[in-house]
Formats: C-alpha cells, structure tokens, sequence
C-alpha cells in the first residue's frame, strides 16, 4: 500500500517537528506549510490525502483557508486543529464539512488515531468485520448441524442478514463469497425444516411460530388501544434485510421498541399470505367461509380484492368493534394523498396501510432491463429499496405520523429470493404461472427437489378438483418447462421471485416503533 500523503498547516509549524518526525516513523508522507497561503499554493501544484489544518493563523485564518481549500478540493478531508474551545468556532467549522475537530495542546497519538479514523476505517473495519465473521462463521456452521426450532432458524438468519450487510462494507470479496455459500447451506436445511414441520403447524397450532394467518390476532390486536392511533404498515414484499437498509433512516424519527420476525404461509405469495394476514384465516378457510370473496389462481382479475371487507370480519370474530381506516397505495399520487391524510387518521385506534412499491420493483427487475442494470445483485437491489424509500411518500408519512406521536408496526407478507437454478416440471394448460410454486393436477417432477403436498386439504389450501396437488421451490429453485427450457432458464435466472421455500421468502420483519 503506498504511503498517505498529509499536508498539515500551521504558522508554529517548526515547534511541531517532533510530531511530524512520529508520523512520518508511522508511514506517513507529511508536507507542511506554515501559512494558508503557502497551503493552498501546494493544494494547487500536489495532491494530499488529507490535511492538517491550524485555525489561528495570522493573515489568512485557519476557516478562510477551510473555504478556499473546499472550492479547491472539495474532496479533501480537512482536520481542524485549534486553542479555542469556543462553540461557535466548532460549528462554523463543523459546517464547513470538516472530517475532524481537534483541541490544542494535541499529542501525536491524538493526531495519529484522527488519521486512522479518516484514512485507514475503511481496511481497518474490513479487516476486523472478516475476522468478526470468520468466527461466527464456526458458530453457525455449529448450530446448522443441531436440530433447530422455529425461534432459532429466526435467530440464524438474522445473524445472516447482519453479515451480510456488515461484508457489504468491507472489502473481504472472499469472505462474501464464504458467506454466500454458508447461506446457502441453511437454506438447504431450512427447506428440510419446513417441509418437516409445516403441516404440522397448522394442525397443531401450540407449536408453531406467529404465521401469516394468527398475525393479527398474537402480535397487532393486543397493542391495539383506544386512546393512542396504531398504524400497521405492510410494504409488500420486504425482506429482512432491506428492513435493515430503511431502519438508520427511520430511527431519526422512531424508537425501535421490538424488532421481530414471523413466518408467511405458503404458497409465499400476495394471493395467500397477506388474503390470509386480514382475515386471520388459512385460505381454504377463507373459500369456506366467505366463497365470494376468495380467488383461485385460475380465475381472472385481482386476488386481494377484499382485504378491508376480511379484517372487518376478523375484527368481529376477535370481538373488537374498534373504528379503523384502510388503505392500499399502488402509485405516487395516491401516496401525496396518503400524507395529507394522516391527520384525520390519528383518530383511529388502528390505520392499515398497504405499500405496493418493492413488490412492483422485484417484478419490474424481472422484466425491464435498466432495472435489471440498477440492481444488478443483492447489495444492488438493497440500496435502490434505500434510495426509493428516503424519496418515497411513505417516508413522508412515517415522518407525519411520528410528529403527531403515533405507533406504528412495520411488517411485510412474504419476502423473495434470488434464484439461480432451473428445476424441470409438466403440467398442464391450467397449472399456474408463478416460477416458485404450482399447483394444478397430473403435476411431472422430480419429487427429491421440491416440496409436494398431494392433497392440498392438509395445509389448508383451497382444492379445486380431486386430484390437484400443490409442489413449492425449494431454496434458490425455480420451475421451468421442457418446451423451449434454455431461453425461459436465461431469463429467470437471477431474478427475486417468490411463492416458495427459503428463509427470504418465509422469515420476514414484524417491528414495533414508538415515535421520539
């Protein structure tokens, strides 16, 4: 690595020799100037890493240089050094985008940690984080051989998803490259988990995990209260990590009081999961109960027609006659709305919000290829979640709401997973189009690489005819059909779908906020 270059100005610049003999034993290459002048003659014919910078200079002040030196180089990172304590000196400089603030008498470790902090926290941290994870790494691998229950699953992937964001900051491409793999293998396992332990979830419902269908029942109905507003609010298709990516931003606003997770049903798809989040019901269930307002995969039009209709129903069976407000943004106008009417929503003892945004993005990288281009990966497609939502309506009434002290409960209905691998199915003109799960009658695979229930009943899913079955991908699998296979596994590969079996799909964010 070559040597840093440091620039440091100030007019006692010869009482500092022994300061400078340090760094430059430390593996710095320290110019110096002994006015601002002087510095910005230099600035003008050499490049430096970084400057040191005197305040109280005569002539040309410490902040007059601080102003030139930004319109000069406004990549500069420029570390104040001064004898005044005074406030507003700190900010005026602070504000002038400073890297650093140091108080005179300095000593050279003072100096010498400023320049790591601003220099070197890139390799430091990245050295560090791969370190941090290499020991983790053992301890997963570790945990991946025991036979885990539902709440440590939960814990395994979160401790996934934190290093994978903590990987995506560094520079340790192999370690990401182990984590990729270590991932891969928990999914393995976790499909091995659910396809053991799903039916008997829901038939024995005292083991199971909060699943889609009992959401609202365990975990939101007992925070509801008449004397505060709680609003639920469920953006579509989010996984654990982009909850991860908004939560710095929206905790400026709101404390996180719990950050939890909990289970979506299969198939891992709107139609299901979150039909099955408003009414409290399993699907068959709701076909049972209200036949008009459930759709099956065959027939035409929208399938989350009746979400407000199903929670009103949910909320009588709860015995809660509670007014509450629904609504459903699908586009930016109607998200403008939604911010001016957050006022009159605050009466409400609950407002359900539905967020149509990272679904139609997941969809949209499918199919457009500048999308495909902007999240081209899995940090890619994080960051453009990050970059929607800081300009987004929704933050907008985050915003609202934590002003005029409402709750809120951030979650999702099922999540997605980049796939990678083609596994090869036949069916029929009626079978479903979705890339994750189908079902439909006279159904050809390979049993050893999916999840099949051959009768439909014993997950609680709707039954059209007697011999439909359902099959779910597993991990990062996707169907395919033999009839023109290379061209549809060229386009779908490394696209986020869902309606499967991974811990993307199915292990999703649940997080109480209090507004600050």
């Amino acid at each position: 690595m070559s040597k840093f270059k440091i620039l440091w100005a100030d007019d006692e610049i010869e009482m500092l020799k022994p300061h400078v003999i340090f760094l430059k034993e430390k593996g710095y290459d320290v110019q110096t100037a002994s006015s601002g002048d002087e510095a910005l003659d230099l600035i003008e014919s050499d490049r430096f890493d970084i400057m040191l910078l005197d305040e109280n200079m005569p002539g040309m002040s410490g902040l007059e240089t601080l102003e030139k030196i930004k319109n000069k180089r406004p990549g500069l990172p420029v570390i104040m050094i001064t004898k005044s304590e005074e406030e507003s000196i700190m900010e005026e400089a602070i504000g002038s985008k400073i890297s650093d603030y140091l108080i005179k008498p300095v000593n050279p470790n003072q100096i010498l940690l400023s320049l790591k902090k601003n220099l070197d926290t890139s390799r430091l941290v990245s050295e560090k984080t791969a370190s941090d994870y290499q020991l983790e790494f053992r301890n997963i691998g570790m945990m991946l051989n025991e036979r885990l229950d539902h709440h440590e699953w939960a814990d395994i992937y979160k401790k996934l998803v934190h290093w994978e964001l903590e990987l995506d900051e560094s520079e340790e491409l192999g370690m990401e490259e182990v984590l990729l793999m270590q991932k891969a293998e928990a999914n393995q396992q976790f499909s091995r988990f659910i396809s053991e332990n799903y039916e008997s979830w829901l038939n024995n419902p005292e083991d199971a995990p909060v699943l889609s269908h009992t959401l609202f029942r365990k975990e939101i109905m007992p925070k509801v209260k008449n004397n505060e507003s709680l609003f639920v609010v469920l953006i579509d298709n989010l996984r654990f990590d982009q909850w991860k990516i908004i939560e710095p931003i929206i905790s400026e606003y709101f404390w996180v009081e719990r950050e939890d997770t909990f289970y979506s049903i299969l198939p891992t798809t709107t139609q299901y999961s979150r039909n099955a989040i408003f009414s409290g019901l399993m699907p068959s269930e709701i076909e049972k109960l209200h036949p008009g307002m459930w759709m099956n995969d065959e027939d035409k039009g929208s399938k989350n027609n009746f979400e407000k209709d199903l929670f009103g129903e949910q909320l009588r069976r709860l015995g809660s006659s509670i007014p509450f407000s629904y609504s459903k943004v699908l586009n930016l106008s109607y998200g403008k709305k939604l911010v001016e009417r957050i006022p009159g929503m605050m009466n409400n003892p609950i407002n359900i919000i539905i967020y149509n945004f990272v679904d139609m993005l997941s969809h949209a990288r499918t199919d457009t290829e500048i999308i495909r281009e902007l999240a081209n990966d899995e940090s890619a497609y994080r960051s453009i979640t990050l970059s929607w939502f800081e300009h987004s309506p929704l933050f907008d009434a985050l915003k609202e709401i934590a002003r005029r002290k409402g709750k809120v409960i951030i979650t999702t209905d099922h999540g997605s997973v980049l796939v990678k691998e083609a596994v090869k199915i036949v069916g029929d003109r009626e079978t479903n189009v979705n890339l994750r799960y189908k079902q439909g009658k006279n159904l050809s695979y390979d049993s050893k690489q999916v999840m099949e229930v051959k009768n439909p009943d014993n997950i609680f899913l709707p039954k059209v005819n007697v011999s439909q079955s359902f099959v779910f991908a597993r991990e990062d699998n996707f169907f395919a059909y033999p009839n023109n296979y290379n061209h549809y596994v060229n386009y779908y590969k490394d696209t986020f779908q869902h309606g499967g079996i991974s811990l993307e799909e199915i292990i999703i964010p649940l997080v109480h906020l209090s507004p600050k």
